[in-house]
């Protein structure tokens, strides 16, 4: 009987030293940043004669002042231009609404720190900066 009463004892305090350290007051919060890629039509719809392609699911602009007065290398050609669009809005990977089909699609080597994703479009005999348009 004893053993029996000390058990229940110890098992009551046990119980409520657990319930009583909990803190079920104490909350959590998770704070989330998405990132928001735009698409051809958003882009389109803002400004029709927007120069762009989409590389990987990112749509790349030309014509952005800060890009234009990088000084930029071609490094290693990572895609071609395999269609064109000049239609409407409905874009997919290596799809252009301006640049002519075989437009090489160049990596670039930057002197001095840029921040974001900078392609590089080789047509024509010229060279030509795209800016990738990807929101944080």
């Amino acid at each position: 009987m004893r053993k029996r009463i000390l058990f229940l004892s110890l098992s009551i305090f046990i119980l409520l030293t657990a319930v009583g350290c909990s803190n079920s007051s104490i909350t959590s919060t998770t704070e989330t940043h998405t990132t928001i890629i735009p698409d051809a039509k958003e882009i389109l719809t803002s400004d029709p004669e927007s120069d762009i392609f989409q590389f990987d699911g990112v749509i790349y602009q030309a014509g952005i002042d800060w890009i234009e007065e990088l000084t930029l290398i071609k490094d290693e050609q990572v895609g071609e231009i395999k269609t064109r669009n000049d239609t409407d809005t409905n874009f997919e990977d290596d799809m252009s609404n301006k640049l002519p089909v075989g437009a090489k699609i160049y990596s670039a080597k930057e002197s001095g720190e840029v921040g974001g994703l900078i392609l590089l479009v080789e047509s024509e005999g010229k060279l030509f900066k795209y800016y990738g348009l990807v929101e944080g």
